[in-house]
């Protein structure tokens, strides 16, 4: 009889604050049909992990148990079904949970090559962002070359991301940061325009500089009605977080006369067929772009895994710029 594998994941039971997150031991299943395991080099920390441990984001039903949405590692087994990937290749995968941890299950179409050029530590901070941000700025918002994207949260991890998949698209970029440092980052990593949401007015700037064609918004709150104001005719405001709230009072007149679209999405719950085909797309467009060297991932700090709650510290602070990422 083989010799049973383990991996250690990170849960949040009950929720709360970073004090809450446990490093356990669980056995590492075989793959099934269509699926991977992965021995994982590095875990990308998200957003969302935040907002599942203060119990506002339950995962979705069938989801590996633990914390975690993307890994980089090796390929360790495939199951059946499973084609174009190999024992001991390099990759980066989008998961549904559990990505904190020594192993986990991928589903095969959310595992991608390692880019050329990237390390593959560092891979593990693309697949989330990179995966959101086709989703949902190129599909749902449909930015075009020569066309204008406002980014708010521009130095975050999706922030990041955004920024330089829509340079190397052609677009027009204005980021949000919230602090002179962050602001010189966005402009450093590709954004024409960057501003200091703290001391500058953004829906004045951006009015300015002509509107927005394309708005991608992590804040919510009274930030909506802002979108609204600044977005060109025929404008689309893509919605995927609600930092300051997801109820909010608009004026819709401006929506009818601009004919603007409002639309939003999440990632986690699609089904595994959506966010294969999405891999397909990213993989076709995107990573060539990686490639070339017109995206990187930005990585913020490491942490060790038995660290995540010091991670997670460093994620609810706020001053983190790009990726933070756990070393298992």
């Amino acid at each position: 009889m083989s010799e049973q594998m383990t991996t250690r994941i990170v849960t949040a039971i009950p929720p709360g604050g970073p004090e809450v997150l446990k490093v356990e031991t669980r056995v590492s299943r075989k793959p099934g049909p269509g699926e991977v395991r992965i021995r994982t080099v590095a875990c990308g920390v998200n957003r969302p992990d935040q907002i599942e441990r203060l119990g506002f984001y339950p995962a979705p039903r069938g989801a590996p148990e633990g914390l975690g949405l993307e890994v980089s590692g090796h390929v360790e087994a495939v199951g059946a079904d499973v084609a174009g990937l190999h024992v001991g290749d390099e990759v980066c995968a989008l998961v549904a949970g559990g990505g904190y941890s020594d192993r986990v299950i991928a589903p095969a179409g959310s595992v991608l090559p390692c880019p050329n050029g990237v390390k593959l530590r560092d891979a593990a901070g693309l697949p989330e962002t990179v995966f959101t941000v086709w989703a949902n700025v190129f599909e749902g918002g449909g930015l075009q070359s020569g066309e204008t994207l406002l980014v708010h949260g521009g130095s975050s991890g999706i922030g990041t991301t955004a920024i330089q998949m829509a340079k190397a698209a052609g677009a027009i970029v204005i980021a949000t940061a919230g602090s002179a440092e962050k602001c010189a980052l966005c402009r450093e990593i590709g954004a024409d325009h960057s501003i200091n949401y703290r001391e500058q007015d953004f829906e004045a700037i951006v009015s300015e500089l002509g509107g927005a064609d394309v708005v991608l918004d992590m804040v919510g709150g009274e930030y909506v009605q802002k979108n609204i104001k600044v977005m060109k005719p025929m404008g689309r405001i893509v919605s995927i977080a609600f930092l300051q709230g997801a109820q909010v009072n608009i004026n819709f007149l401006p929506v009818m006369l601009k004919r603007l679209t409002l639309t939003g999405s999440t990632l986690r719950a699609r089904p595994d067929m959506e966010k294969a085909r999405i891999g397909r797309a990213v993989l076709e467009t995107v990573w060539p772009w990686i490639e070339s060297g017109k995206v990187s991932p930005v990585i913020d700090s490491t942490f060790a895994l038995d660290a995540v709650c010091s991670a997670h510290e460093r994620l609810d602070a706020g001053g983190h710029s790009g990726k933070i990422l756990l070393l298992p």
